[in-house]
């Protein structure tokens, strides 16, 4: 069958089940008007009343999102998503994409189909922001799903909620992409990878009729749709003492994009060959990458010159495995692999010590049981939480300001990406890409996935001289390196 024939068949098989459920919708409403309508006791308008009806239904059909009571489900923010709110505009939107590349174009009427399926059944994506009189929180979105559309701009731009009828997510795709765009309030990488999965595979069954006789709409046993605090849950109470060192770091500067356009640059490289070229060093993968990254800044930026300011990476680290928790919600912290240029010419070997040393002292249990308490006892302190949020914001962005220059960078590693085996045929790569922020104009992102290690740079900054210093350390190390990019430097 060729390509427009396959094609053909979809649209014509996506029509007839469009058609369907749209019969058996209108059944269900009529249903639901004529009950209510007989219905003599219940508070609020008959609009309030077909809407709780309405809410009752989505329970039925997709489970555990709404309480089953017809009322409208709230939720309070954890403990990292505080901060995103008071902090995200224009030029700091503090949000990420990550994307999956199938084997086939996509057909957006079908990616619409399968987000409509999906989205009741992820209460962390289904809602919207609301601003109450101490914090922000969380409210059930009961609109219809946000538009699915080609991309047609620079990736990770600011979420307006009423563009976006009040969701805090996009979706797009971009010929063979998917494309999912969140605002970090959400979740972090692990909890988008959840929901993108599931809306991947969620298509790959609409497309692929049989994998939805075979498999059925369930969710993946390996997703979680936990709803808990973990940070709340796993903090202990402390002296309010600093988990955490901060202090002022060499800052990449240069030409700059205007807001909102960012160049990005892929390489992908066999995963293997990047574990030969860091087992040299007595290295983790993670460690290798960091530490080369520092380096070429050293390099490229400093030319291997003394700088008073030290190049500061700042490592997202999951805490998921530490803390025994399965949340969709946010729950990492932040190290800093630190390196300081104390003399002319050193050595990669001295830059990879000096990484490895920061890394390893941090990513413990013990000291990120320390940042994590440090981060909580702020929020549970009584005087804190009763300053109205009005005064809380300017004091928000105040101290993310003071300490927006600690970092040069941010290196984040989203580690091996699975999927589940009947869909790995469909499916070719996964990557990963982050916006600016305050002080941070160039990041990386990484990510493995069926033996291909994908690390992606992003930046604001019309000069490509680190990355390309980057990805030829790499080569000059004896590993593969492909790569592909938006665009952005040849125009």
């Amino acid at each position: 069958m060729s390509d427009k024939d396959r094609e053909k068949q979809v649209k014509s098989q996506y029509k007839a089940r469009k058609k369907l459920i749209r019969a058996q919708q209108k059944e269900q409403k009529r249903q639901l008007k004529l009950e209510y309508k007989e219905e003599k006791q219940g508070r609020g308008t008959k609009r309030q009343r077909l809407e709780k009806a309405y809410f009752r239904q989505k329970v039925d059909s997709s489970g555990k999102v709404y309480d089953g009571s017809g009322e409208i489900r709230w939720d309070k923010l954890d403990n990292a998503a505080h901060l995103f709110p008071a902090i995200a505009g224009e030029g700091l939107s503090n949000v990420y994409r990550i994307s999956v590349y199938l084997d086939e174009d996509i057909l957006p009427d079908v990616l619409r189909e399968a987000l409509d399926i999906v989205l009741p059944k992820f209460p962390v994506f289904n809602c919207r922001l609301r601003q109450g009189m101490f914090w922000y929180y969380f409210e059930e979105n009961g609109k219809e799903i946000p538009p699915v559309v080609e991309e047609n701009t620079y990736p990770c731009q600011y979420i307006e909620e009423n563009r976006n009828r009040n969701y805090l997510f996009r979706v797009s795709y971009y010929k063979k992409r998917i494309n999912l765009e969140a605002f970090h309030v959400l979740t972090d990488g692990t909890g988008a990878l959840y929901f993108l999965k599931e809306l991947t595979y969620q298509y790959l069954r609409l497309v692929h009729p049989d994998l939805g006789e075979r498999l059925g709409d369930g969710l993946s046993s390996e997703t979680s749709l936990n709803m808990e605090d973990s940070f709340v849950k796993n903090y202990k109470k402390s002296s309010f003492s600093r988990g955490y060192q901060s202090f002022r770091a060499y800052i990449l500067k240069g030409s700059m994009f205007p807001t909102g356009k960012m160049g990005v640059l892929h390489g992908h490289m066999p995963v293997e060959e990047v574990k030969q070229a860091a087992k040299q060093y007595d290295a983790t993968v993670n460690e290798y990458m960091v530490s080369l990254f520092a380096w070429c800044i050293y390099q490229s930026y400093l030319k291997g010159m003394p700088s008073k300011h030290p190049v500061s990476v700042a490592v997202p680290v999951n805490l998921r495995p530490y803390f025994q928790s399965v949340t969709a919600k946010n729950f990492f912290v932040m190290v800093t692999a630190v390196f300081r240029p104390e003399k002319e010419g050193q050595t990669f070997a001295e830059v990879i010590g000096a990484v490895k040393q920061s890394l390893r002292e941090q990513e413990t249990k013990e000291h990120l049981e320390t940042v994590l308490s440090y981060n909580v006892t702020g929020e549970q302190i009584m005087f804190l939480r009763t300053i109205p949020l009005i005064f809380k914001n300017p004091g928000l962005r105040g101290i993310y300001n003071l300490h927006a220059k600690a970092n040069t960078t941010t290196v984040t590693n989203l580690g091996q990406i699975t999927v589940d085996p009947e869909y790995r045929e469909y499916v070719r790569r996964f990557d990963a890409l982050l916006s600016r922020s305050r002080g941070q104009n160039l990041k990386m992102t990484m990510s493995t996935y069926e033996g291909t290690l994908s690390a992606t740079i992003t930046s604001v900054m019309r000069d490509v001289e680190l990355q390309r210093a980057f990805y030829r350390c790499l080569a000059s190390e004896g590993i593969s390196v492909t790569l592909d990019s938006n665009g952005v430097y040849y125009e």
